[in-house]
């Protein structure tokens, strides 16, 4: 059954940061994209409580909620630093695209912590490919717009690239999740907004990725970008064991998109393994 989420924060180095915790169970941990914040994952949390799990989602420092000072900080710190105010010795983890990318750092670094691993439409710490001509003329625009200090047109093209999926239409995802993704992005994408300075992995978790033991499964968009193809490729290929599936008709954001297909694909992967705390 469903229930009323627990509102809480905690106090961290630089930051203060909100998050979510509700139902009982095996708990999973949500990281939401750079795109937007925890409220990514509404309509993905009441099937995950109905199969019989725990949820807790936070803000991540400088989205949301969550508040930021401009200092160094690490990404995987605040993890695990979420989950011992939840009192969680060991979670699931769930990371959409840069959440992602923190979540399989996070499973690199400390992997005691986490009993799965679920990247979905992520990114990699030391993996880059080239644009292709493509993502080249996005990522113009995007300057373009950067340059003139213009966050509204900077975030309608983070709406195009990451929500409607390169060359789809506007109509192709209802209007309300365009401007819900837009009205959170144009406020991130501001030049004066404070994120603090992440301290990245070292080494990255690319040049590592063959020593995960962490049950890992790979989630793609069919629409998504082409970088993220390549990165579900690479994940897919050098976890030893990893699975990988793909919602074939959603770009970037899947949990919001499509989350009762998330969802399921969630269940059918956290099922078979020995339960948590």
């Amino acid at each position: 059954m469903t229930t009323s989420a627990t509102r809480h924060s905690i106090d961290v180095p630089g930051a203060r940061l909100a998050f979510d915790d509700e139902g009982h169970g095996p708990p999973i941990l949500l990281i939401h994209s750079a795109l937007i914040n925890r409220r990514a994952w509404d309509d993905l949390v009441p099937p995950l409580l109905d199969a019989g799990y725990r949820v807790i989602r936070h803000d991540m420092r400088g989205f949301g909620e969550s508040t930021a000072e401009d200092v160094e900080f690490s990404p995987r710190d605040d993890i695990c630093a979420v989950l011992d105010a939840a009192g969680v010795r060991r979670a699931a983890v769930v990371g959409n695209s840069m959440g992602g990318l923190h979540a399989l750092d996070a499973v690199v670094e400390t992997p005691d912590r986490f009993a799965a691993l679920a990247w979905v439409c992520g990114g990699i710490s030391g993996f880059e490919v080239p644009n292709t001509p493509e993502e080249d003329v996005i990522e113009a625009e995007m300057v373009a717009a950067q340059d003139a200090g213009d966050a509204d047109a900077e975030a309608w093209v983070d709406v195009r690239l990451w929500v409607d999926g390169i060359g789809q239409p506007p109509t192709r995802v209802p209007a309300a999740l365009r401007q819900a993704v837009f009205e959170a992005d144009r406020l991130l994408v501001r030049s004066d907004h404070v994120f603090g300075r992440p301290i990245p992995l070292e080494p990255p978790a690319n040049d590592r990725l063959g020593t995960v033991r962490t049950p890992t499964l790979v989630v793609l968009g069919g629409l998504d970008a082409p970088s993220a193809h390549a990165s579900a490729a690479r994940l897919a290929v050098a976890v030893p064991g990893a699975r990988q599936a793909t919602v074939p008709d959603v770009a970037h954001l899947v949990g919001m998109e499509a989350p009762d297909r998330l969802a399921a694909l969630l269940v059918e992967f956290l099922a078979p393994l020995p339960r948590w705390a």
